[in-house]
């Protein structure tokens, strides 16, 4: 299959996910700002107010950033898993697969959407976040890289977790056990610099950790880790989660079992 024929099973498939994000627009963009609004009442506000500064900036202008990079990271996720594994249980996944279009192009047009969802509820997180403290972007071009290569990579470990999905409980046990601990112990809510020796070296093991500090690091100017090694990470989960993606796929894996 060439090039513009692949481009094109791309777009139709980023077309696809788009009219249905915005379809059900209720269940995708609404929830994650309400939730997120909550965490500024009762984190930033209330609770903020006695926690005073944190690196040293307000507490409610610190978790600004964690919080829209969580928004972005859960619902890049949850895009992505629900729609392939909606593809798998409706049995039109067998269509795609029958088509000319490339398992590549499957992959890229699924994560697209992700990052579509991920990007529209972090913009619409980012206007909820100036409601409540002042942020200005110290590195554009930091925040907004690390934001889609996040997104990506949290699209990429949907698609993984909905390859593998056998019926809609399983596509609920990962964001519940592990996404959900792994984002709230990535230093959304607090600089690690808090925590002894030894849980420092823990959570440096969380990718989540790098991601939320980047994009921290984009906006207030600072970070608890290397920016560089950030980068590294993110990129090495983008490049080895799409070839587990590629070679799932081509194997059949959740398919044709």
């Amino acid at each position: 299959m060439n090039l513009a024929l692949n481009a094109v099973a791309i777009r139709t498939l980023v077309h696809k996910e788009l009219v249905r994000i915005l379809r059900i627009w209720v269940q995708t963009i609404v929830p994650p700002a309400i939730t997120m609004t909550l965490y500024f009442i009762i984190f930033g506000n209330l609770i903020g107010r006695r926690i005073g500064t944190m690196d040293g900036f307000d507490y409610m202008q610190f978790i600004a950033p964690g919080l829209i990079m969580m928004s972005v990271i859960t619902n890049s996720y949850g895009n992505v898993v629900s729609s392939f594994f909606g593809a798998k249980f409706g049995r039109h996944i067998e269509e795609m697969l029958v088509s000319p279009m490339s398992n590549s192009a499957i992959i890229i047009g699924h994560v697209a959407g992700g990052l579509i969802r991920g990007l529209m509820v972090g913009a619409l997180v980012t206007v909820i976040a100036l409601f409540f403290t002042k942020l200005s972007v110290a590195n554009p071009l930091i925040t907004l890289s690390m934001v889609i290569l996040s997104s990506i990579v949290f699209s990429l470990m949907g698609f993984i977790n909905a390859i593998f999905a056998k019926k809609f409980d399983d596509i609920s046990l990962i964001p519940t056990f592990v996404l959900t601990p792994l984002t709230y112990l990535g230093g959304v809510f607090y600089s690690i610099s808090l925590l002894p020796e030894f849980w420092q070296g823990v959570s440096k093991a969380n990718p989540i950790l790098y991601m939320v500090n980047a994009f921290r690091y984009g906006i207030l100017g600072t970070s608890d880790i290397s920016i560089a090694y950030a980068y590294g990470i993110v990129l090495f989960f983008v490049v080895t989660l799409f070839s587990a993606c590629l070679y799932l796929l081509n194997r059949g894996v959740g398919i044709r079992e």
